[in-house]
């Protein structure tokens, strides 16, 4: 576990390597304020998954609260600029055998929801799903959300094109 205090998004997503049995390396307090002190945002996660590229993983933390998970719907997947520009230069500083990438991790609200086949995961009394997207193709597809807040996101037939499950990618 990290040595300092991470929100529940993130601690879902780690709890869910340890059962998958993927290699982590996180991000700890120490990194964190080395990366702050180099003026690139920092990262959540380094993801070491078997015969794959390691990938350099920012968590973002959304809610669910629709009732179906079948046409991949009501998902939000926004992001600042800053994470967009801190991962791009992580990309560059890693190299090419890393792969940046957004885990959206999506609390579900609803006890009542059409999973669609889907697989979820029950950490800490709340139910999780998760969605991989590649940084590259991201930035492929992003629009502007808000210039005040300096978001971008990605219109849903995208999210839906882009959006891998965790569980498809890493079985």
């Amino acid at each position: 576990m990290k040595d300092f205090p991470t929100n529940h998004y993130e601690s879902a997503f780690e709890n869910w390597l340890i059962d998958s049995h993927i290699s982590y390396l996180p991000v700890n307090s120490y990194k964190r304020k080395v990366f702050s002190r180099s003026k690139i945002k920092s990262f959540d996660f380094l993801v070491c998954p078997n015969n794959t590229q390691t990938i350099i993983a920012e968590v973002k933390g959304r809610k669910f609260k629709g009732i179906s998970f079948a046409k991949l719907a009501g998902f939000q997947c926004w992001v600042t600029t800053d994470d967009i520009s801190g991962l791009c230069q992580w990309q560059k500083i890693f190299g090419p055998a890393y792969t940046a990438a957004f885990i959206f991790v999506y609390k579900i609200e609803s006890i009542d929801v059409d999973l669609d086949g889907r697989k979820i995961f029950d950490f800490d009394d709340s139910t999780y799903i998760f969605f991989y997207i590649a940084l590259e193709d991201y930035q492929l597809y992003m629009k502007k959300r808000s210039p005040k807040w300096s978001t971008v996101t990605l219109p849903a037939d995208k999210f839906r094109k882009c959006a891998v499950q965790i569980d498809e990618l890493w079985p």
